[in-house]
């Protein structure tokens, strides 16, 4: 509940300064990709709609740790619609090649993950899986989790670390 509720504050909060007299955060709001927001939004909401406040972070952080990582495509969708464009369940995030609809049908979750995602790209929140590239829920174990380093379960997900010690980024790269 309380979170709930923190959620509703900072959206009214996003919401007044958005439209506020303060141009500079018009312009931050305005400066956003929105194509890459409903990404992220859509892949919180598919991931991890049922999870935390810190899970939905989380979910979210580890897109943009691959955008970072030269590894992964420089962009939000592209990481988000990697693989799965041949066979079916072959996908990095397994709601965007089940074949299903990928409409949210649950409004308010819908809401909180494009606020969570929001927040995000605003750069409002830190990451709590510290650069993890990779998770899975605690229900399953696939064939990567051994070659990884698990960093930290949150919620319901367990988030992997790569098993060096430092992941080469593109932003450490110049």
């Amino acid at each position: 509940m309380f979170g709930m509720m923190r959620i509703a504050g900072l959206a009214l909060t996003i919401t007044i300064s958005s439209f506020s007299a303060q141009a500079s955060e018009r312009v931050d709001v305005q400066k956003m990709n929105w194509e890459s927001l409903r990404c992220l939004a859509l892949n919180i909401y598919h991931e991890a709609r049922g999870e935390p406040l810190k899970g939905k972070i989380a979910v979210g952080h580890v897109v943009l740790n691959r955008v970072a990582a030269r590894r992964f495509p420089g962009q939000i969708c592209a990481v988000i619609k990697q693989g799965g464009e041949n066979r079916r369940y072959r996908c990095q995030f397994s709601w965007w090649c089940d074949g299903r609809s990928d409409r949210p049908r649950n409004v308010e979750a819908w809401r909180e993950s494009l606020l969570v995602a929001l927040l995000i790209r605003r750069g409002s929140t830190d990451d709590p899986t510290k650069g993890a590239l990779w998770y899975h829920a605690d229900s399953v174990q696939p064939y990567w989790s051994k070659i990884f380093r698990p960093y930290t379960k949150i919620g319901k997900h367990i988030f992997y670390l790569k098993n060096t010690k430092k992941i080469r980024t593109r932003r450490s790269q110049g």
